[in-house]
């Protein structure tokens, strides 16, 4: 009798089993049916589109308009990045850009160089401070933003660009051939001593080896003084690596201490991130400072100082 009740409870489960998996067969394959059939009918509007529209179509822009708007409508922080903005992605996560090296900036509705970094090409090809940029391989850039001007200087290292100026002084225009280099610049932009006790540490993004900056940056100012505490400035950090945020919490909790979660449309994509090193300090006062640019990576490091006791929030910022 228990022999035959085993033998009906495995076939139970074994129905159940083929049960569950043709569920998931099926529900993968009607998925499956539901993208082939919508991919199909994008690509015949798209062709269609282009072939029979009355006026002209760029159809590098209306394939980027449709993907930036499908994304838009899922959330804010899933974007689309073409090739053509790979070295603005680069900067973001290494720190690393192809570039002439210099910040630019505004005056009189002008685009002006502001600042030629020592040692890169903008530098060794003369731009100075307050040179207008004219034009840029021919192409004259009047009415173009800042932003839009970058993404022309930028480029592939060892590319040239044919920078046109107008400089003070100079009756005529000047023409400076630039040879794009790979340019790298540090997270920690500063860190120094205030009021002989306090410590300050600048962070601008979250990069490769952001964490090491910060490391080496708070342990050289505890070398030069007992600090009572340190003033850590988030503002206007836009994010980078979670692997980095996750390192510079590192430095002020112990080995071992989780410090932030993610969650996936499966169950098998959540993943929990502890602190992995012996930390530097676990006894300094920490301030965070923070506006509403401080996004994505500056809200984990922020959000988890706070939560595990080892700082304080200052500033205003949009946690979501």
């Amino acid at each position: 009798m228990l022999q035959k009740m085993r033998k009906r409870i495995r076939l139970y489960v074994a129905v159940i089993l083929v049960g569950i998996s043709a569920f998931s067969v099926y529900s993968f394959s009607d998925d499956y049916f539901e993208i082939s059939r919508n991919l199909d009918i994008f690509a015949t509007l798209f062709r269609e589109l282009n072939i029979y529209y009355v006026d002209e179509t760029n159809p590098g822009d209306l394939m980027k308009k449709g993907i930036d708007d499908m994304l838009a409508s899922l959330d804010p922080y899933t974007n689309y990045i073409p090739e053509s903005e790979i070295e603005d992605y680069r900067f973001m996560t290494t720190g690393q850009y192809g570039g002439i090296g210099s910040l630019i900036g505004s005056r009189n509705n002008e685009v002006i160089i502001t600042d030629p970094y020592e040692g890169f090409p903008a530098q060794k090809a003369d731009l100075r401070a307050g040179d207008v940029i004219v034009e840029l391989d021919g192409k004259p850039i009047k009415g173009k933003k800042n932003d839009e001007v970058s993404k022309l200087l930028k480029g592939q290292p060892k590319t040239s660009v044919k920078i046109t100026i107008r400089r003070e002084g100079e009756p005529n225009l000047i023409d400076k051939n630039v040879v794009r280099e790979e340019i790298k610049i540090n997270s920690v932009s500063y860190s120094g001593i205030i009021d002989n006790d306090l410590g300050y540490i600048r962070l601008t993004g979250f990069t490769e080896n952001a964490g090491q900056e910060v490391k080496n940056a708070l342990q050289a100012l505890e070398a030069k003084t007992k600090l009572k505490g340190l003033i850590f400035d988030l503002r206007g950090n836009p994010g980078g690596l979670l692997n980095e945020a996750v390192n510079i919490v590192n430095i002020f909790v112990n080995k071992g201490v989780e410090v932030v979660s993610t969650k996936g449309k499966a169950k098998e994509w959540d993943k929990t991130y502890h602190a992995l090193n012996n930390p530097v300090d676990t006894e300094i006062p920490v301030a965070v400072l923070v506006n509403s640019s401080s996004a994505s990576a500056s809200e984990i490091v922020s959000g988890s100082l706070q939560d595990l006791d080892r700082g304080i929030i200052i500033g205003k910022a949009y946690f979501r």
